[in-house]
């Protein structure tokens, strides 16, 4: 082992932010999910720390997102519950974490996924906004009744 080598060089290292949220616990493989519900893509100089299929107690592998100078509105932590239903949710102000709590589903999310049935009346020239039921184990439209349980994230309007 050299000088600048320590036992602590295989931890995971991301620097604390001083305010803004950290999104923790989100299954392993869905952080870039997580970085399109919240409208990141890098083109707006936000500062994020991704960390991808670390490793976790409560889920074996994980993905980490920190976004400094942002707090998630309900419904984008309403959205995020879809993809990643054991997520945390973490407020930092002043890098102490002054609000966390687990993502709950709601009963229905409007206007946040676009239906995947092209004979939708969501689909057409009519301006109607979508609206999902949230099922246990996916959603299912309001308008047509046609139910996702895979590939939710790929629904998502941006």
């Amino acid at each position: 082992m050299s000088e600048e080598s320590t036992p602590d060089d295989h931890e995971l290292r991301v620097s604390k932010i001083r305010d803004g949220t950290v999104i923790d616990h989100v299954r392993g493989g869905q952080a870039l999910n997580v970085l399109a519900i919240v409208g990141i893509d890098g083109s707006e100089g936000e500062e994020v720390s991704v960390g991808m299929n670390v490793p976790s107690d409560r889920l074996a592998r994980k993905d980490i997102v920190k976004v400094e100078g942002r707090e998630l509105s309900q419904d984008e932590v309403d959205v995020l519950s879809l993809i990643a239903p054991d997520a945390t949710i973490n407020i930092v102000r002043e890098f102490e974490v002054e609000e966390k709590h687990r993502v709950e589903p709601p009963e229905t999310v409007e206007g946040v996924l676009s239906c995947p049935n092209p004979g939708c009346i969501t689909t057409g020239d009519e301006p109607v906004d979508s609206r999902f039921e949230v099922l246990e184990d996916g959603v299912r439209c309001d308008f047509c009744g046609t139910i996702v349980r895979e590939g939710i994230a790929d629904l998502i309007e941006t």
